[in-house]
């Protein structure tokens, strides 16, 4: 061999046996960047009804064979329990609207989250009142 030849092996040797460990190192590297990015938040929730009893469907308006649906704005608290609650469309009964709203009222809503903790929140709900098929017993004296 020519010493030329003999120093191109040599450069060409040290730069091949270099590749391996370089590129190790730049995909550690990468993997630790990775490592270091924070998780993205997890994503919002709506809140869910969890204990939601019915409404007392005043007798007089169920014998009556009246019936409706009120639409009530909702406002819970970070605890999932309602803090506010309006008509926000009437039955066209003043006492169905007024039994909707008082038993949402002790309603529990699984609560809204954001970035994974409890959050206030608002909802509607539509109450219908449908009157029942056949009329109650105690229909006698309403009638």
């Amino acid at each position: 061999m020519s010493g030329s030849q003999c120093s191109m092996q040599r450069r060409r040797r040290p730069v091949a046996w270099l590749l391996p460990p370089l590129a190790a190192v730049l995909v550690a590297a990468c993997q630790q960047g990775a490592q270091t990015q924070e998780p993205a938040p997890p994503a919002p929730t709506q809140p869910m009804a969890q204990d939601t009893p019915p409404p007392d469907y005043p007798p007089e308006y169920a014998c009556k064979q009246i019936g409706g649906t009120t639409v009530l704005n909702v406002s819970l608290a970070a605890n999932g329990y309602p803090v506010q609650v309006v008509v926000f469309k009437s039955s066209g009964t003043v006492a169905l609207d007024d039994s909707a709203i008082t038993a949402v009222k002790g309603w529990k809503f699984r609560p809204a989250t954001v970035r994974g903790a409890p959050a206030p929140s608002k909802l509607q709900v539509p109450i219908t009142f449908s009157p029942p098929n056949p009329p109650p017993d105690e229909c006698n004296q309403y009638l």
